[in-house]
């Protein structure tokens, strides 16, 4: 059999892309601004026209516009902020029975312990009125407290992974192993953009007082979805995003001329080689161009009033605290970018937890809780989806030495507790239960699929029809898994 000539195969495979390339254009140009991804069809990277939106209405009408996502990395303790367990002072420093602990999984970290001392909670809690009996809220975060009527709490949140890097890759992309798209990305790829001066999908990064992890870009990347579908990083400080200023000495129609002469050369590739991250990197660059004009006035704060200022805290000044980053999330939000990401670090108390959870609360507590009563004055809490999570709990025995002032806890992945707001979830109620040491799930448990899913659905979408095919598989964001959570909606 004679061997194949490469340059006839190269020549195949042009007038495959080519077919397959010319027919998806024209079926996007039929199909005007039906989605692509409702006939099962990936993004072909046919630029930003022919990209997948789903707009309101394909699947089912959407309750939110847009997602404000704040990851605590490092996991709170729910323990010690929102499910009170009054009963366990009485248990101090016993061992947690092992009816309790049924020989879970533990962490390196604490396997090797001869024995699980319960460490009950030093923060007193009150009860603050909402639509049920009322949510125990720790006084660590009163502002929180003082809006319990628009939150809801879930207690019964459980995940699969027990180490942090695992952990986050799961929570924010449906899979413990690196590589899939996240949740950003994927409601960017689903819905697409309501402004074409500012990205989809924005982050914002807050550093803590507490022990730290690494944080990897992939966390709010496309994985192998088209590469405009991540995130844009904004950072604090005089480049709020890198690269983003002219050259110095280069006037503005300077720089047009330049990029218009590169996106002639960029489409003149693409007409080539159809590789379809060149037009990723034309829809990049014409971003980067009105973004020149669009983040300088997202980042000015002069235009708000004391008020609000003052509504947000004393930090809210400081480029880069958690009080400027939710002003900013507010900002973005009224501007409709549709999914914003804080991330808030320092949550990793497996010593020291009373005062470094103290540092952490104060930081956060107030700028969260004015969030949510800023978007709902400016009528933005109805179609704006508020969630509030870190990767796990913490353990309710200590982790070293336990002291009636001092102790640690462990990573908790069993039961953990979460809350959200507006976007068409229920206020004012608390889902879920756990048993009498918040160690296990006792009445309506939520994965981290389930909440996935719950997600998409108020923003229009079926989880199970989101999907973009990859390596001879349809991946969605809930994998095989995930069940929506009616009880948690209105």
């Amino acid at each position: 059999m004679d061997e194949p000539n490469p340059l006839f195969e190269r020549q195949l495979e042009l007038t495959r892309r080519r077919f397959f390339g010319l027919g998806a254009a024209s079926l996007g140009a039929l199909l005007g601004r039906t989605s692509l991804i409702s006939l099962g069809l990936p993004s072909l990277g046919l630029g930003q026209e022919a990209a997948p939106k789903l707009h309101p209405g394909m699947h089912f009408p959407a309750k939110a516009k847009r997602v404000i996502y704040m990851h605590m990395e490092g996991a709170p303790s729910q323990l010690d902020l929102f499910d009170y367990k009054p009963g366990l002072r009485e248990r101090f420093q016993e061992d947690l029975p092992d009816s309790i602990r049924q020989g879970q999984r533990l962490t390196g970290m604490t396997s090797g312990q001869s024995r699980f001392p319960v460490a009950p909670s030093i923060f007193p809690f009150q009860r603050y009125k909402n639509n049920q009996d009322g949510a125990w809220v720790s006084d660590l975060m009163p502002h929180l407290g003082s809006v319990a009527d628009k939150v809801c709490f879930v207690r019964s949140m459980h995940t699969d992974a027990i180490n942090h890097e695992p952990a986050i890759t799961f929570f924010q992309t449906g899979s413990q192993q690196p590589g899939r798209p996240s949740f950003g990305a994927w409601c960017s790829y689903g819905l697409g953009s309501s402004n074409e001066n500012l990205p989809a999908f924005v982050v914002l990064i807050s550093q803590g007082f507490g022990n730290t992890q690494a944080l990897s870009e992939r966390f709010w990347g496309s994985g192998f979805l088209d590469g405009r579908y991540g995130a844009c990083k904004i950072r604090s400080g005089a480049d709020p995003v890198l690269y983003l200023r002219d050259p110095e000495g280069m006037a503005r129609g300077e720089r047009r001329a330049m990029l218009d002469l590169v996106r002639e050369l960029n489409e003149a590739e693409a007409g080539r080689s159809y590789d379809p991250e060149i037009q990723t990197r034309i829809a990049q660059y014409e971003m980067a161009y009105r973004m020149q004009m669009s983040v300088p006035d997202l980042t000015d704060f002069s235009d708000e009033s004391e008020e609000t200022l003052a509504m947000y805290g004393p930090e809210v000044r400081k480029p880069g605290t958690f009080a400027a980053n939710c002003l900013l999330a507010r900002r973005l939000a009224e501007r409709d970018v549709r999914f914003v990401q804080l991330f808030m670090r320092g949550w990793d108390a497996h010593n020291n937890l009373p005062k470094e959870i103290r540092d952490q609360s104060q930081a956060v507590d107030q700028p969260k809780a004015a969030l949510i009563r800023d978007l709902e004055r400016r009528g933005l809490l109805e179609d704006t989806l508020v969630l509030w999570a870190g990767e796990f709990g913490r353990t309710v025995y200590s982790q070293g030495t336990l002291t009636e002032t001092n102790y640690g806890r462990d990573h908790h992945p069993r039961a953990f507790t979460i809350w959200m707001a507006g976007g068409g979830i229920q206020p004012g109620i608390v889902y879920g239960e756990t048993d009498d040491y918040g160690y296990n799930i006792t009445r309506d448990p939520v994965s981290v699929h389930d909440l996935h899913a719950t997600l998409l659905h108020q923003l229009g979408i079926d989880h199970e029809r989101l999907i973009f095919p990859f390596q001879g598989r349809n991946y969605r964001l809930t994998d095989v898994a995930g069940q929506v959570v009616q009880d948690l909606l209105v």
